[in-house]
């Protein structure tokens, strides 16, 4: 018979016989120990993946979530084609994108419109066909922000900005100047 000589920190077996062999039996303690911590152990990281939870759970409903209706639709108004020609160049009806950078160097149509006017114009009719608000309608409101660096070329905001809104942001650069559009649609 050959004997196991490895050194184990607990009994092999949870129960050892009394010296006369009754049937009786008697635990052995450290193996409680382990199993009383291993439940502590447990517990504690249950409550931590339940904190956790609660907190990603509960994030701010004012952040703008990124939204691919609301994406798609910043891309495709930046190449709508405006009723403005420009008189530099080649004459040609000039996109919304165009008209941004435009209206930041204070250019003027071939019919000597304003262009800020132009894409002011154009915006809203846009925004007012696209995203119609109302207490009867899904969209409550909406916020168009054009920026040239620091400076805010044109703001359009109509309805109640709710805390359920969806967002888009677009990112430009003409002769190192950088514009970023931001669009909010809120439900």
């Amino acid at each position: 018979m050959i004997k196991n000589k490895s050194k184990r920190s607990t009994p092999i077996c949870t129960r050892n016989y009394l010296k006369d062999y009754s049937n009786q039996f008697v635990s052995c303690k450290r193996s409680q120990e382990e199993m009383v911590g291993f439940a502590l152990i447990i517990i504690l990281v249950s409550i931590i993946l339940l904190v956790f939870l609660a907190f990603s759970l509960n994030k701010s409903k004012t952040e703008s979530t990124e939204s691919y209706e609301v994406n798609s639709f910043l891309q495709s108004t930046l190449q709508y084609t405006t009723a403005c020609q420009t008189s530099s160049g080649i004459k040609k009806f000039e996109s919304i994108q165009d008209l941004v950078f435009e209206c930041d160097i204070k250019e003027k149509c071939s019919n000597n419109e304003n262009t800020c006017e132009v894409l002011n114009k154009t915006l809203t009719d846009i925004l007012k066909e696209s995203w119609p608000i109302g207490e009867d309608r899904p969209n409550k409101g909406y916020e168009l922000i054009i920026n040239a660096g620091e400076e805010i070329i044109l703001k359009i905001q109509e309805g109640n900005l709710t805390n359920n809104c969806k967002g888009s942001s677009q990112i430009l650069a003409k002769s190192r100047k950088e514009f970023s559009i931001n669009f909010e649609a809120c439900f």
